[in-house]
């Protein structure tokens, strides 16, 4: 995709981000758009970073250090957020690497993230993902334990500002969003990670504070290198 085209794409979202918040009856104050850069390398990453975009997200951690530290030298307000699963054998490397981790879902996670961020002194923020569907394949806490993870990363001192969801495919993706900001309100999170580039302006409407938006902005991934 040309830079010129990855320009209007990221324009026209960005105008999408704002109608959708007027629209809205109760919007979050802000909604941040991370532009998921998954797959793709610096040559669609560059033209977003010249048009002003700083926020982005990535699902691999292994990826990620492949093209970040660069461009990190280049334009030092990059904030990245780290929206894939994360194994623990990775935590040292996502802490090191990310300014935002969503994808807490686990007990053992949140101890070694908190042993991580104390070794390296680097606490980027964290939000719990929460398996809104209850999908056996898909990463993310169960609503119903979602509570007591929040307690055990409260109590471990972890920096937990949000919730993260992911819809199922196939299911219409309001009640999901109005689950999670119910999740949120319920536990005085004030961060919200909901909607992609198929549903980011319904995700709105239930106060999404970050969506995460890749193809509509960078068009269809290239297959990730092995």
């Amino acid at each position: 995709m040309s830079p010129e085209t990855i320009n209007e794409n990221l324009s026209d979202i960005i105008a999408r981000i704002e109608a959708a918040r007027k629209a809205a009856i109760k919007p979050a104050a802000a909604t941040t758009l991370v532009a998921v850069t998954k797959t793709h390398g610096p040559d669609a990453i560059h033209p977003a970073l010249i048009a002003g975009q700083r926020v982005f997200g990535e699902n691999r951690v292994q990826e990620a250090q492949g093209k970040w530290p660069k461009l990190h030298e280049e334009y030092a307000d990059i904030e990245l957020h780290l929206i894939g699963p994360l194994q623990t054998n990775k935590a040292r490397e996502a802490v090191l690497l990310f300014d935002a981790i969503q994808t807490l879902d686990r007990v053992r996670l949140a101890d070694v993230l908190r042993a991580e961020m104390d070794r390296t002194g680097r606490s980027p923020y964290v939000f719990i993902q929460v398996n809104t569907g209850e999908e056996p394949q898909k990463a993310g806490v169960q609503p119903r334990e979602a509570g007591a993870l929040i307690a055990h990363a409260r109590d471990i001192g972890l920096p937990l500002k949000g919730l993260m969801c992911i819809p199922p495919a196939d299911e219409a993706p309001a009640p999901h969003f109005a689950l999670l900001q119910k999740l949120a309100r319920d536990h005085d999170l004030p961060l919200l990670s909901m909607g992609m580039s198929g549903d980011f302006e319904t995700a709105i409407r239930f106060g999404a504070t970050h969506v995460r938006v890749g193809s509509a902005i960078f068009g269809e991934r290239p297959k990730a290198q092995p």
